[in-house]
């Protein structure tokens, strides 16, 4: 039980504040193989960044002989030559460095976009089943958040590895060339530097997972409660401040976890940098000491390593930075790559059939379906076994949970069967391409979604190439063309928000437009008159008739009034029917459909 001040939202936040799990595991090839495309881009890259490098190898030694022969024995001639070949150098890569930031950007975008789209994509794919049960807000912000969290590393990171592991390779090799001994006391400070990145490198991992995670709630509450309903929602129950309070602590954990994120292991990895800027110090004291026991440590040997350790510090520090930037990096990897591995349970066939919406007749053939939406749960529909002509039209009623809308999302192809088979004109929905069953069927639901865009733009979704004058012609047929006429912009009249702007009667007829506009050869109507009052009903009823001439129309309608000249009506119960006819017929066997019908009249007074 749950005190009195407590609520859902309490317990929505309070069931993400788990403890943190153990690293994330992401298989590296799986991420190096995003940037397989553009190996050849990648490849001039590597060939540009080696170019800087081998030029960087040159400097320690060019220093070495200004302090050692030029300075030494004060040759103005030999001074100019070498600092002329330092300055060059540093021109010709700085020049080069552009070119490589060029090149990365680009890439970087590249991936990025093709990441992006290809979760797009593979999300349009998937069934209704995984949208049921993600939050709207939650599948934006993996879009967005964390393919955004990616940005970066995948932009600057390849260029700043490879330049930074190229000026370690080549401070690591000139440094040994200079002297060895000096060389080898230098790298003491590298194997405490790796483990302790390790380290800082899992912890940050743990806090990006648990950071994009609060992100996503954040996107979610933000798309719930600032939208048209959210908003109304909010208000007319007086929980509007409760949302305020609710945002406030979301947006304070992801500050935290942010803070978190760039600190966590920083003292462990300040002892690295205090080590490791204390090696030219030492490294002053070894040589003295070396010089002073007669070892052949040069002056300039002494000033050229140190020089190399101090630049050996930036390339190293940016590597161990890179090391805890990926690791943190795999948890957004990991997230995307959940969103990519799920299940397309909707798949086209190998080799569809393709058929033009002039060539479908419209008959339709449920054979023995069953369903159920998921492992465990009762069988929505058990059994059914229908057939529905070409040209006809069908009315489908029933009790709330009896299986009527399931029955249309089935024909839509939304979900597949678990068993049995639905055919049109005899060919198997699972056989159809996608464009096909598309062109053939056009779907009216209850809740109609409009975009935020011109009553035109809604219209011309189904079919963009629509002329203004089919658009009159399919906005008469729904009995809507008035509304929008009196309008003071007309059809370029902006709907708003999920079309908030008009009235849910409005609506349904707006999306009953859009649908005829497409001219399809089956209709299917899942509730799609439950906000329009008597007279517009009948008004609508009567234009769908002067279409069902030449077309298959199915009406699955709780207002018992919407199926009543329906050439047949079919009746579930329970998933399954239990009884079909007309409705004079079906009133004469005085069995479930009278009880609707009576129970209709009453409700309607």
């Amino acid at each position: 039980m749950t005190s009195a001040g407590s609520s859902w939202e309490d317990l929505a936040d309070a069931s993400r504040d788990e403890p943190d799990g153990g690293p994330v595991k992401v298989d590296r090839r799986r991420v190096w193989r995003l940037f397989a495309p553009y190996r050849w881009r990648l490849g001039g890259l590597l060939a540009l960044i080696a170019f800087t490098s081998v030029l960087g190898i040159f400097t320690p030694f060019i220093v070495r002989a200004i302090v050692d022969d030029a300075l030494a024995n004060r040759d103005l001639v030999l001074l100019c030559v070498l600092v002329g070949a330092l300055v060059g150098f540093a021109a010709v890569a700085a020049i080069v460095q552009v070119g490589e930031v060029l090149i990365a950007s680009r890439v970087g975008q590249a991936v990025m976009h093709d990441l992006r789209v290809r979760v797009y994509r593979h999300l349009h794919r998937l069934s209704l089943r995984f949208f049921t049960s993600s939050r709207t807000g939650e599948v934006q912000s993996r879009i967005s958040n964390d393919i955004g969290g990616m940005q970066s590393l995948v932009t600057n990171s390849a260029v700043e590895l490879t330049r930074s592991a190229g000026a370690v390779c080549v401070s690591l090799a000139a440094m040994l060339v200079l002297d060895w001994k000096l060389a080898l006391f230098s790298f003491l400070s590298l194997p405490l530097s790796l483990w302790v990145n390790r380290r800082i490198g899992i912890a940050r991992q743990r806090v990006t997972t648990r950071q994009q995670e609060r992100l996503a709630d954040m996107s979610s509450l933000v798309q719930e409660s600032l939208s048209v309903q959210g908003i109304v929602l909010s208000r007319t129950t007086g929980r509007s401040r409760r949302q305020v309070e609710r945002f406030t602590r979301t947006s304070r954990d992801v500050a935290r976890l942010e803070v978190r994120s760039h600190t966590a292991g920083q003292w462990e990895y300040s002892l690295v940098i205090l080590l490791v800027s204390a090696m030219p110090a030492l490294t002053y004291l070894l040589g003295g000491i070396l010089m002073g026991t007669g070892s052949p440590v040069t002056i300039g040997t002494l000033v050229a390593m140190i020089a190399l350790q101090e630049a050996l510090i930036w390339p190293l520090e940016e590597l161990l930075q890179l090391g805890v930037r990926y690791r943190a990096a795999t948890a957004l990897f990991a997230r995307i790559f959940d969103y990519l591995d799920r299940k397309v349970d909707i798949v086209e066939a190998k080799d569809p059939v393709v058929v033009a919406p002039g060539d479908v007749r419209g008959d339709i053939r449920l054979a023995e379906v069953t369903f159920r939406y998921a492992e465990g749960l009762p069988p929505v529909l058990r059994r059914i076994d229908l057939e529905i002509p070409g040209g006809s039209r069908v009315g489908v009623v029933g009790a709330t949970g009896s299986g009527k809308s399931t029955l249309g999302l089935l024909l839509a192809r939304l979900y597949d069967v678990d068993s049995g088979a639905i055919t049109i004109d005899g060919v198997d929905v699972r056989e159809l391409a996608f464009e096909s069953l598309a062109g053939m069927l056009g779907v009216v639901t209850q809740e109609p979604y409009l975009l935020h865009a011109s009553v035109a733009d809604n219209l011309r979704f189904g079919k963009e190439d629509a002329t203004d004058a089919e658009l009159v012609a399919a906005a008469k047929v729904a009995r809507i063309h008035d509304v929008v006429a009196a309008l003071p912009q007309g059809y370029e009249t902006l709907v708003g928000e999920r079309g908030h702007r008009f009235s849910g009667g409005e609506k349904q007829r707006l999306a009953l437009a859009r649908t005829i506009l497409t001219n399809p050869p089956i209709l299917l109507l899942d509730e799609a008159t439950s906000a329009l009052d008597t007279r517009t009903e009948r008004a609508v009823t009567e234009a769908l008739d002067t279409l069902s001439a030449d077309r298959t129309i199915i009406t699955i309608a709780h207002r018992l009034s919407t199926v009543r000249h329906a050439d047949r009506i079919i009746v579930l119960d329970g998933g399954e029917i239990v009884e079909q006819g007309t409705h004079d017929e079906l009133l004469a066997r005085d069995g479930r459909y009278a009880d609707l019908v009576a129970a209709n009249r009453l409700a309607t007074g």
